[in-house]
């Protein structure tokens, strides 16, 4: 009886020392789980801190009273800056410790209190949107390979734009000074643009790209910024190739009689003009204009000086609508060999733009018919539909039959 007490009692102290395990096990799991909380909570809450302070300082960001923009008109030797705020009057002021006055020069534009107007901080140059948009960055995948019938052209513009800018040490030599400008006068669709496109893939230049209508705004003295502002712009990115086309919008011949819009025409011109022959040298800034209306455009912009090299681009000849078609249509899928001697006979006229509409009807012809190879038969109809059979000037086209 002794023995079964004895046992008994053994078995109990057993289970007893076993649960008080199991509970310090799970007390020792639960104090993990409460020190990994703990952690967390602390990180969280020196998050939120920052997350504070930060929304504390855009705020006071945001409370930070308006500044307003002016200009410097003079530096004076007591270290006192003369501005010309937006409001109009001129002002005698002093600059913030924080402003370098190193930075603070005739011209440029300053931030000021609106209260005091000290000069708060300098602020860079501002160009205008169109002007600062006007920059290629990527260079035209347009090569010399991929102009036809225009060797000549490609040669005189090369040695206007493209050697100056490579080989100026040729120049050097020699003794005389590369055009500054070239003018690209011809018919629509002869290449004008593709040329411009050719140069300054060929050239480790930056390319820039205005239509001249857009240097003719609404405001007085708009187009003369914008056109300051473009060769700004060359200049700090030089070597540069502007290309205005269409330059006729805005280089017609000064009339006496004119309106005001006229008048607002006329001032962006001499801009231009101030520019190309200026005090500032444009040794590495190149000037090529488009446009197929030379008759209209100001003596005064014709002369040497400004476009020194006038390149007159032509309707291709026979054999250079020949090199067209062979250049459009190197990447089609053709069923058969063409015979782009025959094509380019019944063209005559045609532009260079003309024929590649023509290869381009052509490869339309074949896809509305759900083939994968372009015939001449495709040829046939696309000569047809874009050059026509009764237009002046161009031979008739006969089909296939």
């Amino acid at each position: 009886m002794a023995d079964s007490d004895s046992t008994t009692t053994s078995g109990e102290s057993f289970d007893r020392v076993s649960f008080l395990e199991l509970r310090n096990s799970q007390l020792a799991e639960a104090i993990k789980r409460v020190e990994s909380e703990r952690h967390y909570m602390e990180a969280e809450i020196l998050r939120l801190q920052r997350e504070v302070k930060r929304l504390k300082t855009e705020l006071d960001r945001l409370r930070y009273p308006p500044l307003i923009v002016g200009s410097v008109r003079d530096v004076l030797t007591d270290g006192r800056v003369v501005v010309k705020s937006s409001t109009g009057p001129d002002f005698v002021v002093n600059s913030a410790e924080t402003v370098e006055h190193e930075k603070i020069t005739v011209g440029s534009r300053v931030a000021l209190n609106k209260q005091t107007l000290a000069v708060m901080g300098v602020l860079p140059a501002s160009l205008d949107p169109l002007v600062a948009a006007s920059e290629i960055v990527d260079k035209p995948s347009v090569t010399y390979t991929d102009i036809g019938g225009l060797t000549d052209q490609v040669r005189e513009i090369r040695e206007a734009v493209e050697y100056p800018l490579l080989r100026s040490e040729l120049y050097r030599k020699i003794g005389v000074d590369p055009p500054k400008g070239v003018l690209l006068i011809g018919s629509p669709g002869t290449g004008k643009t593709m040329i411009a496109k050719a140069v300054a893939h060929h050239t480790h230049a930056t390319f820039v790209r205005l239509v001249g209508s857009e240097l003719v705004q609404k405001y007085i003295g708009e187009g003369a910024r914008l056109v300051r502002e473009l060769f700004q712009l060359a200049r700090e990115k030089a070597p540069t190739i502007i290309f205005i086309d269409e330059v006729d919008s805005i280089g017609a011949k000064r009339l006496e009689v004119a309106t005001s819009g006229d008048r607002e025409v006329q001032r962006t011109l001499m801009q231009l003009l101030a520019e190309m022959d200026g005090f500032e040298p444009l040794s590495n800034v190149k000037i090529i204009a488009a446009t197929n209306r030379p008759d209209i455009l100001d003596e005064a912009l014709l002369r040497p000086g400004r476009f020194d090299r006038i390149i007159e681009v032509p309707v291709p000849g026979y054999l250079g609508r020949v090199e067209i078609f062979k250049i459009h249509s190197r990447g089609m899928a053709l069923k058969e060999a063409i015979d782009f001697e025959s094509l380019a006979g019944r063209c005559e006229g045609a532009t260079g733009a003309d024929i590649r509409a023509i290869c381009t009807e052509a490869g339309m012809w074949a896809i509305r018919e759900e083939r994968e190879t372009v015939s001449a038969v495709d040829f046939e109809r696309a000569i047809e539909k874009v050059v026509g059979e009764d237009e002046p000037g161009k031979e008739s086209v006969t089909m296939f039959a």
